[in-house]
C-alpha cells in the first residue's frame, strides 16, 4: 500500500486560502460586529439623524413665522424658548417614530440607513434621548413661555408619535392626521405671543372682526384676530397634501413593499385628486381668509395668485396624467411655496409700514400726513 504524504500547514503562517476560509466563516458565525465609538461629534450626528433635523427646522421655522405674523408683542427670551422648544419636541416625536418602525423602515431604500435600522445606536439610548427631549421641550414651552404653547408640543409628539404612527399601517387616513400634526407649529407660535385659539370672555369677539365687519373702530394694527389661528392651520394644513401626496406617488413601491396604508398605493388616481382638491383650496385660504383675519392687508390676496396658479396648475397636470414626472413637479413646487407665501404674508402684514421701518420715509412728515388727512 503505497503511503500518500500529507501537506502539513503551518498554524503561525497560514495560506491564503486557509485566511480567507478562517475570516469568511468567522464573520458569518459571530452575531457582533465592530461599530464606531460614540464620540461627541458622532454622538450629535446620530441625534441630528434621530431628529430628522430637516424636518425640525421646517417645523420651527413655521412655528417662528407664527410668532412673526403676530400683532401682539415678544421677548427675546421668549422666541429662544419657543424655537428651543419646540425643536425638542419635534426631535422626540421623529425619534419615537423611528423606534416603532425599525423593521419597516429596514425594508424601504430611502430609510433603510437611519441610525436604528443600521444600528448605529441603540434602541435603549434612542428610547433615552426621546425621552429627554419629549420632558424638556414641553417642560421650557411651560415654564419660558405659556402653558397653552407647552400643551400644543406635547400634543405634537402625540399624535405623531402615537396616532399618527399607528394609524400608517391601519387606514389611508394617516395622511390627514399627518397634516393636522404639521399645521400646530404655527399656532404654537401664535400662542407663544400671548394670542388664544379660542374665544373667552376676556376674548371676546368684537375685538378681532376687521373694522368694516366691527360696529366699534378697531387700529388694523392692533387686530388680534380670532381668524388668524385658523387661518395658520388651514394654510399648512392644505400646503400638505401636495407636498407629501407627490413624494408618495414617486416612493408608492416602498410604501407598498412595507405594507403602509397610503392612497398612493391603494389608488393612485385619488391621491393625485386629493392633492388636486388642497390646491385648489389653498386658493381661497389665502385670497379670502389670510386677509380677512387680519393678518394681512387685501394686497396678499391679490400677489398670492401667481404662486397659487403655479402649483395649481402642477397639481392639475399631476391628476390629469399621473406620471412620476408630473409627480416630481408638484412636489419640487411645493417645497418653494411655503417659504414664499411666508415671505409675502410678511411683506403684506397688517400695520406694518416697511417704507418706515427700512427708513425710507420720515416718521414725522408720516405723522404730519396723518393729521392733514
Amino acid at each position: 500500500m503505497q503511503r500518500i504524504p500529507i501537506c502539513l500547514v503551518n498554524a503561525s503562517r497560514p495560506g491564503f486560502f486557509h485566511k480567507s476560509l478562517i475570516t469568511r466563516s468567522t464573520s458569518i458565525a459571530s452575531p457582533y460586529r465592530h461599530a464606531e465609538a460614540l464620540s461627541p461629534r458622532h454622538l450629535l450626528k446620530l441625534y441630528a439623524q434621530l431628529s430628522k433635523s430637516r424636518l425640525s427646522l421646517l417645523v420651527v421655522l413655521t412655528a417662528m413665522s407664527g410668532v412673526a405674523l403676530s400683532p401682539l408683542h415678544a421677548t427675546v427670551p421668549t422666541l429662544l424658548s419657543t424655537a428651543i422648544g419646540t425643536a425638542l419636541c419635534s426631535a422626540s416625536a421623529n425619534t419615537l417614530n423611528q423606534l416603532q418602525e425599525i423593521p419597516f423602515d429596514a425594508q424601504m431604500a430611502r430609510t433603510r440607513m437611519r441610525p436604528l435600522v443600521r444600528r448605529a445606536i441603540t434602541p435603549l439610548h434612542a428610547a433615552g434621548f426621546a425621552l429627554v427631549t419629549g420632558v424638556s421641550g414641553p417642560l421650557i414651552l411651560w415654564t419660558m413661555v405659556n402653558p397653552a404653547t407647552a400643551v400644543l408640543g406635547a400634543a405634537n409628539i402625540a399624535l405623531y408619535a402615537g396616532l399618527y404612527t399607528w394609524m400608517k399601517r391601519k387606514t389611508i387616513y394617516n395622511t390627514w392626521v399627518g397634516s393636522v400634526v404639521g399645521a400646530l407649529p404655527p399656532l404654537m407660535g401664535w400662542t407663544a405671543c400671548g394670542g388664544q385659539l379660542f374665544l373667552s370672555p376676556s376674548y371676546p369677539a368684537h375685538l378681532f372682526l376687521p373694522p368694516f365687519l366691527s360696529s366699534i373702530p378697531v387700529d388694523p394694527s392692533l387686530i388680534d384676530n380670532a381668524l388668524a389661528p385658523l387661518a395658520f392651520f388651514m394654510l399648512l394644513f392644505s400646503w400638505q397634501f401636495p407636498h407629501f401626496n407627490g413624494l408618495a406617488h414617486l416612493v408608492r413601491a416602498s410604501y407598498a413593499q412595507a405594507g403602509y396604508q397610503m392612497l398612493a398605493v391603494l389608488s393612485p388616481h385619488k391621491n393625485s385628486l386629493v392633492a388636486l382638491r388642497h390646491a385648489i383650496l389653498l386658493i381661497p385660504i389665502c385670497s379670502v381668509l389670510i386677509p380677512l383675519s387680519g393678518l394681512t392687508t387685501w394686497t396678499f390676496a391679490l400677489t398670492s395668485l401667481i404662486p397659487n396658479a403655479i402649483c395649481t396648475h402642477a397639481a392639475w397636470q399631476f391628476w390629469r396624467i399621473g406620471g412620476e414626472k408630473e409627480a416630481r413637479l408638484v412636489f419640487r413646487h411645493s417645497l418653494w411655496y411655503l417659504p414664499v407665501m411666508m415671505a409675502l404674508m410678511m411683506l403684506h402684514k397688517q400695520g406694518v409700514d416697511w417704507a418706515q421701518w427700512l427708513g425710507l420715509r420720515d416718521e414725522q412728515k408720516l405723522e404730519i400726513e396723518v393729521e392733514i388727512a
